[in-house]
């Protein structure tokens, strides 16, 4: 894994050992940042990893200028693998590493806007759906044109039933689909 672009462009990334994680791949790291780019919505925006693996996505998005980037993540092979990618990526100061569970996180009370929060936690377990699903519940977590975007394998995917947000596109490249959703206020 790689940067792709910005500040650290061209760094390389460690991974996890292991298949707790599910990395992302370049291609698509690449797509998505290629339409958040075209949205306005990276450059001086804010972000929720929420299950943060290696860092990629949220260090992509510190890389091409996000002001802050904030991951969550309770493996603890994972966090400091995170915690050596952002330190090697030189953006360390703008990314908060929060140890410990997506789900205790998003009950917090108090949190913080977010212009972009990413979903992509490990398959087949559903916890994508619950995690949309708790950020469903609190719309205010999401900025007014925010976005949630959910990272699945395609046959993970199912209707979610949600309140305060819909489905706005989605994308599929080869196993990995990408699920956008906006606020429906």
């Amino acid at each position: 894994m790689r940067i792709i672009s910005g500040s650290a462009k061209g760094r390389t990334l460690a991974s996890v050992p292991g298949d707790s994680t599910r990395p992302i791949t370049d291609r698509v790291k690449s797509a998505l940042f290629s339409i958040l780019t075209s949205q306005e919505r990276v450059a001086g925006c804010r972000f929720l990893d929420l299950f943060g693996g290696t860092g990629a996505v949220g260090i992509e998005a510190l890389s091409r200028g996000a002001t802050e980037v904030v991951f969550c993540e309770r493996d603890r092979v994972a966090l400091r693998v995170l915690r050596q990618n952002l330190e090697a990526a030189g953006v360390a100061e703008r990314g908060i590493v929060i140890a410990g569970d997506a789900f205790a996180y998003l009950a917090r009370p108090g949190l913080p806007t977010f212009d972009v929060i990413y979903i992509a936690p490990p398959q087949y377990q559903g916890l994508w759906l619950r995690a949309l699903s708790g950020v469903d519940v609190r719309p205010a977590l999401l900025s007014e044109t925010g976005q949630v975007i959910v990272q699945v394998f395609p046959k993970e995917w199912r209707e979610p039933g949600l309140v305060n947000l819909a489905l706005a596109d989605q994308r599929r490249y080869g196993s990995t689909a990408l699920f956008f959703f906006a606020r429906t206020e």
